[in-house]
């Protein structure tokens, strides 16, 4: 039987219930949680990282996504602050949709 020890979507363990097949799984503490949410949003970076293709690539944004809506939720926020947030930057110090690369800045 192959060991997983990873964070998995909530309806994994109904969708292999579904197979007939076994499985164990655990509720993880709130300290446990957000390292397993961190370590998965990596893995997730990681495999966006190497697609090839643009579909692939919305899939693993799909994902990492989802991590931080969970990792909102555990910092006690929403999306939709977080949003706020981002919007408020993006108004005072611009977005990334330019592509502006900053190669130096004379020091003083």
């Amino acid at each position: 039987m192959p060991i997983y020890n990873k964070l998995v979507r909530d309806r994994i363990p109904e969708i292999i219930a579904n197979t007939g097949k076994l499985y164990t799984s655990r509720i993880l503490d709130e300290s446990e949680y957000i390292t397993e949410v961190n370590k998965k949003m990596g893995e997730e970076l990681t495999e966006y990282l190497e697609t090839t293709t643009a579909e692939d690539a919305i899939e693993e944004l799909a994902d990492i996504l989802e991590l931080i809506h969970a990792a909102a939720a555990h910092h006690g926020s929403t999306f939709e602050e977080l949003n706020k947030v981002r919007v408020e930057k993006a108004k005072k110090r611009g977005g990334f949709n330019e592509r502006i690369f900053l190669v130096e800045v004379e020091d003083d």
